[in-house]
């Protein structure tokens, strides 16, 4: 842990772990504040998991979040009142410690010189110079003071924002680009369907962002707050200004965990849990191991999400270990889902569907999870009936393996370049913003219609990389995405069924049947999938690498 003291009483960090308020204890910590809401990244322990952990050693623990970057002066003043009436020492923790120094540098404006504000904060690490010019602005940052300015600024250093720095790199070696991202660990988060199951250990998942940015591009370690597009300047957290004069904008999704009733107070514990948070994947495989008998529940939310095979994924993988281990009988297996059928390209169906049968899982289609209670162990679904009517339903479970609802992070939906539905209004063929012509946009959190996977971003990130640079004069011609997004079906240990498409459903092989014929599981995609797939993302794709993902040209 990095705890810096700030002022007396109170001390800042980073993200802290439910195995670290032993230790907080024995520092003499006698309070903890979460300034993060739930969800912010894929690694984040849920508040309820920090409270249960702090509670049994005896620290209060208190919840007041706010978005990176928008910390609001009432949020101020409501963290000087807090602060104020709580057993000390105190530690504030958010995802780096800046929410948690803005909300104090807020609480102290007319109580401390604006000098010694900076000072403080200066010396605990952070920089407040943004925040100050924000109060003294009555509110408002100034977007005209940038501290920093680059021709190609990338929001989002996960796979995508990587990928096509990379791949901008390999067209034009000396090109300004940074990366904007706040986080310390790049993930390679599919493999944690294999980590679920018992093939991959976490750690394998993991790199620190430092090795996987490209060398020459310039990594600013902060969080976006908003965009101003019609200035080419982002704000970040703290208040800072980045101009650009082409702006990437691919930042990921947000996992809405608070979106179903009760989940929050229960996820990680109760046989409740989820192959897509990375600390919590290695919880799914002990569940797995542990059951001899009972009722296994794997939902799915309504679309889109990231990787919508993964909640699948998760249950055949599961089957196939009770049917090895000779329980299977034993284990009654339900899929909820909120669609309308098994797999959204009916190509890969009946292969599914044969799996389906020999595991004996009981599908129920227009099933939304709306609440759980971990203690009674039951989940409660929203059932809509093949008349329109709905009902509720509630069902025991002893293993849960849910996938929350997903939606575009807080500051993209908020922002200019959002559609209604709040993602990332983009042109679904060259990936240009459909307003602003010098932002384009890929992975996650964009509108288009394919797949959100890896896969896609690895096509789409070349795609981007040439478009931005024909954007800037520098290339001729258009680059345009047909939609291809991968979906590997694990289908038992050792077999995947591997769905490849483009926009429309349109089945588009990366390889002849003679090799591997998608539609039929497979034990060469399987090696594929645990061999091959992993180091290409990490010596291939996040290298600018673009094998077998050249980009197509409209006209040259």
């Amino acid at each position: 842990m990095d705890i810096r003291p700030l002022a007396p009483g109170l001390s800042v960090s980073e993200q802290i772990f439910p195995n670290q308020l032993a230790e907080l204890k024995e520092a003499g910590f006698r309070t903890v504040v979460c300034n993060r809401p739930d969800g912010e990244g894929s690694d984040q322990p849920l508040f309820a998991e920090i409270k249960r952990a702090a509670e049994a050693v005896g620290i209060e623990a208190h919840y007041l979040p706010a978005e990176s970057g928008k910390v609001t002066d009432e949020q101020g003043i409501a963290f000087g009142k807090l602060l104020e009436s709580l057993p000390k020492p105190v530690l504030a923790y958010c995802r780096s410690g800046m929410r948690s120094t803005t909300m104090w540098a807020l609480s102290q404006a007319g109580k401390q010189s604006l000098p010694h504000i900076v000072e403080t904060a200066k010396k605990a690490g952070f920089d407040m110079k943004g925040v100050i010019r924000r109060i003294a602005n009555q509110g408002r940052t100034p977007v005209e003071v940038a501290e920093a300015q680059h021709t190609v600024v990338i929001i989002g250093g996960g796979a995508a924002g990587i990928a096509t720095a990379s791949s901008l790199l390999a067209r034009d070696p000396g090109l300004d680009v940074a990366i904007i991202d706040p986080a310390d660990v790049h993930y390679y988060q599919p493999g944690w369907t294999l980590v679920g199951c018992g093939v991959f250990d976490a750690p394998q998942t993991a790199r620190t962002m430092g090795t996987t940015i490209p060398r020459g591009v310039h990594w600013i370690k902060s969080a976006v707050a908003a965009f101003e597009p019609e200035r080419n300047a982002v704000i970040l957290d703290g208040c800072r200004v980045v101009k650009y004069e082409q702006l990437v904008v691919c930042p990921g999704l947000k996992l809405n965990w608070h979106a179903i009733e009760g989940l929050s107070d229960t996820l990680g514990r109760n046989g409740v849990t989820s192959n897509y948070l990375y600390h919590l994947a290695p919880y799914t495989w002990e569940l797995v191991q542990q059951l001899r008998g009972g009722r296994a529940v794997f939902t799915q939310p309504p679309m889109p999400i990231k990787c919508a095979g993964a909640p699948q994924k998760a249950m055949y993988l599961s089957a196939d270990h009770w049917k090895r281990t000779g329980v299977l009988d034993n284990v009654e297996i339900e899929f909820c889902s909120a669609g309308a059928v098994l797999f959204g390209v009916p190509d890969y169906v009946p292969a599914l569907m044969e799996y389906i049968t020999a595991y004996g899982i009981d599908l129920n289609f227009g099933n939304t999870l709306t609440s759980v209670n971990g203690p009674a162990r039951t989940a409660t679904f929203n059932c809509v009936n093949p008349d329109g009517s709905s009902q509720r339903v509630t069902r025991d479970f002893d293993l849960l393996h849910v996938v929350p609802p997903q939606i575009a992070p807080d500051f993209v939906r908020v922002s200019p370049l959002a559609d209604a539905a709040g993602w990332i209004d983009a042109d679904p063929a060259t990936l240009r913003h459909k307003t602003w012509v010098n932002i384009h946009a890929l992975g996650d959190a964009i509108n288009t219609s394919n797949a959100k996977t890896a896969a896609a971003a690895r096509k789409q990130a070349p795609v981007v990389a040439h478009n931005v640079l024909a954007a800037m004069g520098k290339a001729k011609g258009s680059a345009h995405y047909d939609g291809y997004g991968s979906c590997p079906l694990t289908v038992e240990r050792g077999k995947i069924v591997l769905a490849e498409f483009t926009y429309g459903g349109k089945v588009a092989p990366s390889f002849p049947s003679w090799l591997i014929d998608g539609t039929r599981p497979s034990r060469l995609a399987w090696l594929l999938k645990e061999r091959i797939l992993p180091p290409l993302y990490w010596k291939g794709m996040l290298k600018g690498h673009e094998w077998m993902a050249k980009p197509e040209m409209a006209d040259v």
